[in-house]
């Protein structure tokens, strides 16, 4: 019962704060039938996902691949915790700036593994995370300016063992 009580009242906190923490449709759709089927061997890649995201974030613009710089490992010793580092190096001003920027991995199940959005008073667009990767397989940074460029950049990555479904 108190866990029940603090854990409502942590959530009703954070709603009352303006925060929100919102899953994915895929996410959830996986969380409500791993309790039903347990998991076996690898989660296959999901190629049509790939494309709907790129699609999607892209719109019509032709992506460039000048002005985004992508830093990941050729060699990921750990697949559940992949460095990756993005950063717009085309000059920020008020009038174009990064709006948002995001990573796809191609062969995960899930292939959107982050969505970073800016503003310009970030005064630049770079972050630093960590993804996990369910198999060796190409990252892909894309990165969205106001004035509508579309920057992309991609990595290859072998990894030394499955992240996914682990």
């Amino acid at each position: 019962m108190f866990k029940n009580t603090t854990r409502r009242s942590m959530v009703l906190g954070a709603a009352a704060a303006g925060a929100s923490l919102a899953l994915p449709a895929s996410a959830l759709a996986q969380t409500s039938t791993a309790a039903k089927t347990p998991l076996v061997g690898p989660l296959a890649p999901n190629p049509a996902e790939f494309q709907k995201q790129l699609a999607q974030f892209t719109g019509k613009a032709t992506p460039q691949s000048e002005g985004l710089q992508l830093d990941v490992p050729v060699l990921a010793d750990n697949p559940s915790a992949v460095p990756v580092k993005v950063k717009v190096t085309l000059p920020i001003t008020e009038q174009d700036w990064c709006e948002e920027i995001i990573v796809l991995a191609d062969l995960n199940p899930s292939p959107l593994t982050c969505r970073m959005q800016f503003t310009a008073a970030a005064g630049t667009a770079e972050a630093a995370v960590r993804v996990r990767l369910s198999q060796s397989q190409t990252i892909h940074a894309l990165a969205r300016m106001k004035s509508g460029k579309v920057l992309v950049a991609k990595q290859a990555v072998t990894v030394a063992a499955s992240g996914c479904g682990m």
